[in-house]
This record gives structure tokens, sequence and C-alpha cells, in this order.
């Protein structure tokens, strides 16, 4: 069951991509999703300090600086968890390893589908696990 709670960010300078990563993730479970359609705005809601941004989805287009490092700005932010970047006319993106309890930047060349939207939810929102079903799984398997 999805976590309604999750506070997610979309930033697309182009108002049918925004309508559509939202409507993805409506159909995923999560509501609380602010679009927005510039990267100042971006920078704006995530200056002030309060409740971080549990994920930002954001298209590199929006960055009009070749050399401003978005992947950077996001990692280093304390108001964004994690960070789904994708596609924009910059392709220098890579992806980062970064350990668990760190924010989880991923880089896609395109747009985010349906199953890339899921996977990343999976990370970014996990299922609960079962310890009791976990423990009895553990006795079966030393049976």
């Amino acid at each position: 069951m999805s976590n309604k709670a999750l506070r997610i960010l979309i930033a697309d300078g182009q108002h049918f991509q925004r309508i559509k990563i939202e409507k993805m993730l409506n159909q995923l479970g999560y509501c609380r999703i602010a679009p927005l359609s510039s990267f100042q705005e971006v920078q704006s809601v995530t200056r002030t300090q309060g409740q971080p941004f549990d994920l930002l989805i954001i298209n590199t287009a929006l960055v009009r600086s070749t050399e401003f490092n978005l992947l950077k700005y996001c990692h280093e932010n304390p108001q964004i968890r994690h960070t789904l970047i994708y596609e924009g006319w910059r392709t220098e993106c890579s992806l980062v390893s970064v350990s668990v309890s760190q924010a989880i930047q991923v880089c896609l060349s395109q747009t985010p589908d349906f199953d890339s939207l899921k996977r990343c939810m999976d990370v970014v929102d996990p299922a609960p696990r079962n310890s009791s079903l976990e423990r009895t799984s553990g006795l079966l398997a030393a049976i």
C-alpha cells in the first residue's frame, strides 16, 4: 500500500508532461504532488526549512546553464530526499551510488514511463516487511 503522506515535486516546462507524470503517480496511489514549471520554482520551494520533499522528479531541460550541476544540487539539498532526473537537452547526467540512508538519484534518458515510476516508488516508498512471515520462512528453510 502506498504512503499517501509522501510529498512529491514534478518539475517540467511542459504542462502535458507534468500532468502525464502526475496521473501515473495517482494510479500508483500518490496524491500529494506539486507540479512546477521552472527550476526557479524548484529552488524556491526547496530553499525554505520545513518538511522535506520525498521525491523530486525533474527534467534537466529546466536548468539552462551547462555549468550548473543539477545532480549535485539535488544530492546536497536537505529538502530533497530522493531525485529522479530525466531527459532534457543535457545528457551528462550520471548515476550516483549512495548509501541507503542517503538520497537516491536516478537518471533516465527519456521521460519516465509507468514502469520506471513504479520502480522508483518501490525505492522511495518500500513495502513494509512482515517480520513474522520472515521468521516463519527462515524456520522452514532450517527444517
